[in-house]
């Protein structure tokens, strides 16, 4: 008898039953598909802890939140292979300015939005913000994502296309066309599938080739405009196309490393190439980061904005609640973002009374028993109410007991300088 991942499989029973036949007869046992398809469920949840675990490592590394000596030798380490990456990079953008790899034009209008370190910039907002508006003045608007974290292809077809040197002709995943929302968060990725769910008119589809998806998006939907989330990095797709960078205003450049060393994807100078940059969770003290963005890149249009909560929503039943719901409230937070420091001061200035708080790794996608967990430490410290983001909301797994009310918080842009409203920003960036 062996027991794997929960999964027992008695050899010796099916040996036995080998015997009993013909040898010209034999057909060999195999495990019953069922149990195929848990333990392969099982090893893919085993590996994505294991990875979240690796990762919350590194960023405690990276950051400087973990002492000791294996930590200081770690980030001696990473700061190695930081010039590595960053030798990378300038090679990569060599080539494709001197069109040793080629970047290829749709012929409609493309907005890049990205930022320059990974992740807590406040994108996904950004991104539905100029989807809506661009479509409230008449664009066919497609949103092109490459959806991380989304659930990949079967392997086998991978393997196969990576072995023979084939390109990939599969269709891109289609999270929304315009008018049903059709795939579930773990197929789409949580941020394609959020924004679907808010833009219901807006094409939603999920691909790492972009141009691929871009073209998809024009035959098949006529669309006239393309928004790359998380694109500033794409280089692939180009002609008509306008850079937004997204730029944190509590951290703007992270710890000004390179990955891995650090969080920065590129050299602060590389912002030179952004049209426009947003400064985001701007308080309107920005003159030092704005003098720096002017060093970087003299001609870019600053705009700065804020994340502004607008309501509650049970995550369950739908309901909506005023944001006055958690004014001298006891709550507690539960969240798998990349900084979660600021959603929970989110809730402390609206007046709740933050009493217990759990983190996840970014783009954690919860179990029942970890949102359970959450409900009795938040008793015992008689929070009486959980809250969360809609990013982490999308990915929560079916809860029978509902001993408290769990929200998420939604929240818009806001903008605050550089133009009168978002309006106005939309027809200064995409129609001037």
């Amino acid at each position: 008898m062996i027991q794997w991942a929960g999964c027992q499989v008695d050899w010796a029973e099916h040996a036995n039953e080998s015997d009993s036949t013909d040898s010209e007869d034999f057909t060999p046992w195999l495990p019953p598909r069922d149990q195929i398809g848990r333990l392969s469920q099982l090893m893919r949840e085993q590996f994505r802890t294991w990875i979240e675990t690796l990762e919350t490592f590194v960023l405690e590394v990276i950051l400087e939140e973990r002492p000791g000596k294996r930590a200081a030798t770690t980030r001696g380490l990473l700061y190695t292979l930081s010039f590595v990456f960053a030798l990378a990079v300038k090679i990569r953008r060599f080539l494709y300015e001197t069109r040793i790899l080629r970047d290829s034009t749709l012929g409609v209008q493309v907005i890049a939005i990205g930022n320059l370190t990974v992740g807590g910039t406040g994108k996904t907002p950004v991104v539905e913000k100029f989807a809506r508006e661009l479509k409230d003045q008449g664009r066919n608007v497609a949103i092109l994502s490459r959806g991380y974290r989304s659930k990949p292809p079967p392997l086998r077809k991978r393997l196969v296309n990576k072995l023979l040197l084939r390109d990939d002709r599969t269709p891109p995943r289609v999270v929304s066309d315009g008018k049903s929302l059709l795939l579930d968060s773990e197929t789409a990725g949580d941020e394609p599938y959020m924004l679907a769910s808010n833009l219901k008119d807006v094409v939603v589809l999920v691909d790492k080739d972009r141009v691929k998806s871009g073209r998809y998006a024009i035959e098949t939907f006529g669309c006239d405009t393309l928004l790359l989330d998380d694109g500033y990095q794409y280089w692939k797709l180009a002609g008509r196309r306008k850079d937004i960078v997204l730029i944190d205003y509590q951290q703007p450049f992270g710890n000004e490393h390179l990955l891995p060393r650090g969080t920065l994807r590129e050299p602060p100078s590389h912002l030179s190439r952004a049209s426009y940059v947003f400064i985001t969770k701007s308080d309107g003290n920005t003159q030092a980061l704005r003098a720096r963005i002017a060093k970087l890149n003299p001609t870019a249009a600053v705009i700065e904005c804020e994340h502004h909560p607008l309501y509650f929503e049970d995550v369950f039943t739908g309901e909506r609640h005023g944001l006055d719901v958690i004014k001298g409230l006891r709550v507690a937070s539960f969240s798998g973002i990349a900084q979660p420091q600021s959603f929970e001061r989110g809730l402390v200035k609206l007046g709740g009374e933050l009493v217990y708080s759990k983190r996840f790794a970014d783009h954690h996608r919860f179990t029942q028993q970890e949102v359970l967990n959450a409900i009795n430490r938040s008793k015992k410290r008689q929070a009486n109410a959980i809250i969360t983001t809609q990013k982490d909301a999308v990915r929560f797994p079916k809860v029978d007991r509902r001993d408290l009310p769990i929200y998420f918080m939604r929240v818009e842009i806001k903008i605050l300088k550089g133009a009168r409203d978002f309006n106005e920003c939309v027809r200064q960036i995409c129609f001037r």
